[in-house]
């Protein structure tokens, strides 16, 4: 019964944080989500007898496999082809518990209801007796405030930002659409090509450009589109360099407006072989 109420629980939760997006609501059921399903069902399936864990343990043990699940995930989806993104990392670990949480239940019903693990939602002061089970309860008390004040601390920082705070967000992605395999060494007379993303985060309607240059000297210049608050621009970019040399200096500089002053900068180095 706890496997199937773990399972159908994440699969409204999933859903409802969706609908939910960038709220503190949707923070807190994906961390409830996250925090505690995967892991469940993993103990679930390997610790599957009564007495193999008490209650206290099996609970923390719970959430700190999924502290460590929800990574490998993460890092599984990064080299496939979906990325690390928010619907791939719901799919896969909706998944993950399914899959653990059906090997669990196979587990289970090969065993004798004396010997499975079930839990049992009764309340008696002669479970707090002996220091055991003190300790137990000791250790089920501070890993709740712990939940409660991660899950408080994670909604204070998340929630968004005040109506003062303005920026711009600028970034670049390797020729895969990842935050890696950026050019490294380019063919003289050959182009690079990296993807640039802007995000306006101003308040009001703003206008950007961006210019490249290697070792100082302009190679490119792309203006983008003029961005309501928002709103973001993402495109590929190429630039050719202009000599031979290793380690030479890509800056990317964003200007807002008319503005002289360039507002942010990316680099990378890039070593430039002759095309012979």
């Amino acid at each position: 019964m706890d496997l199937l109420a773990v399972v159908v629980v994440s699969l409204v939760l999933v859903p409802l944080a969706v609908f939910w997006g960038g709220s503190p609501v949707s923070l807190v059921l994906g961390l409830i989500f996250a925090l505690f399903s995967p892991g469940y069902t993993l103990v679930a399936a390997v610790f599957p007898k009564r007495h193999d864990l008490d209650i206290a343990r099996r609970l923390a043990l719970s959430f700190g496999l999924s502290i460590v699940v929800v990574p490998l995930v993460g890092f599984f989806l990064n080299y496939t082809p979906w990325g690390i993104g928010l619907y791939p990392v719901l799919v896969s670990l909706l998944v993950f518990i399914v899959a653990a949480a059906a090997v669990a239940w196979y587990r289970r019903r090969r065993m004798t209801p004396e010997e499975r693990f079930e839990p049992r939602f009764g309340f008696s002061l002669a479970g707090f007796r002996g220091r055991e089970h003190l300790w137990d309860s000791v250790l089920l008390g501070l890993l709740v405030v712990v939940i409660i004040g991660a899950i408080g601390t994670l909604v204070c920082v998340a929630r968004p930002p005040d109506a003062g705070e303005t920026f711009s967000e600028f970034y670049m992605l390797g020729p895969e659409g990842r935050a890696e395999n950026y050019p490294d060494v380019v063919v003289l007379g050959e182009e690079a090509t990296v993807t640039l993303g802007v995000v306006n985060h101003e308040g009001v309607v703003t206008d950007y450009s961006i210019v490249i240059t290697v070792n100082g000297r302009e190679v490119e210049r792309v203006v983008t589109s003029t961005l309501a608050p928002g709103e973001g621009w993402e495109q590929k970019v190429s630039f050719a360099p202009l000599g031979v040399g290793e380690k030479q200096m890509v800056q990317l500089w964003l200007y807002k407006g008319d503005e002289n002053t360039p507002f942010n900068v990316l680099r990378l180095w890039v070593d430039v072989v002759d095309n012979k």
